[in-house]
């Protein structure tokens, strides 16, 4: 986890050793009899987390959000998955709990942006593609929170990444680090967020699928998530379905076939 420099802001890695007595390594490996909620958007990225969680913990909840996003099809491929993920491991299956869904369209009410609004995709002010919807993970893990705090869940999981991504500020380590303590200082509670894919690229997603899956996982992932900006389910690719040229794509794309090119015993 990285810090600032010194003499400037404190270090949050300190900070929430300092509040909770433990650094973040230690936490996540107390989880075996706890329960998790996975940020499940229905894309590669979480249906990734959902079956890094399912490893790991004794139950897993899922959360997905209805912001009024192009992608919305997205939602729709949540049950097939998760029907996809009970088939591939009756373990998996026991531990799947309740799975929720929020609808929050005033996130999309007050953006103005490609996956809020029938526009082109293209890059924005400060180097941001228009894609970036502002404050959207800093709502989703809020959110989340609140739900975990009434259903007494300490874990969250989302599929947040900075090592192959668009370049979004509130995918970074340091944004989901300091959104914990927030949380822990508001909520008086002592909430982990687990980023499993923080420091993965997408062909090492691809590759932590099939280390958790093997092929059955990959195959369920590559053709029946949904990645594409556009919401695009009609062309089939290597990869799975989508746009081919929207960011997203791009990035799954490319992982997918430096993953392909790998020697996973496939």
């Amino acid at each position: 986890m990285a810090c600032y420099a010194a003499g400037r802001r404190p270090c949050l890695a300190q900070s929430w050793r300092t509040m909770y007595g433990l650094s973040m390594n230690e936490a996540a490996h107390e989880t075996r009899g706890d329960t998790a909620l996975v940020l499940f958007s229905g894309g590669q990225d979480s249906a990734t987390c959902l079956a890094w969680a399912l490893n790991r913990f004794a139950r897993v909840e899922t959360l997905g959000f209805d912001y009024g996003q192009r992608h919305a099809v997205e939602l729709d491929c949540r049950a097939t998955l998760i029907d996809g993920i009970k088939a591939i491991d009756p373990g998996w299956a026991a531990r799947l709990g309740e799975a929720h869904t929020l609808a929050i369209p005033t996130l999309s009410a007050i953006s103005d942006t490609a996956l809020t609004r029938e526009v082109a995709i293209e890059m924005g002010e400060g180097g941001l593609p228009n894609t970036f919807v502002p404050g959207r993970n800093l709502i989703f893990l809020t959110f989340a929170a609140a739900l975990a705090y009434r259903r007494g869940v300490r874990h969250i999981v989302g599929g947040m990444c900075e090592t192959d991504y668009s370049g979004y500020p509130d995918c970074r380590d340091d944004t989901v680090k300091a959104l914990q303590v927030a949380l822990n200082l508001g909520m008086v509670r002592d909430f982990v967020l687990h980023t499993p894919l923080m420091w993965r690229d997408k062909a090492q997603t691809w590759a932590l699928a099939h280390d958790l899956g093997g092929t059955a996982l990959v195959d369920l992932i590559r053709t029946q998530s949904h990645t594409c900006y556009l919401g695009e389910r009609g062309a089939w690719h290597d990869w799975g379905f989508g746009c081919g040229e929207c960011p997203a794509c791009r990035l799954r794309a490319r992982g997918w076939g430096q993953f392909a090119a790998m020697d996973v015993g496939q």
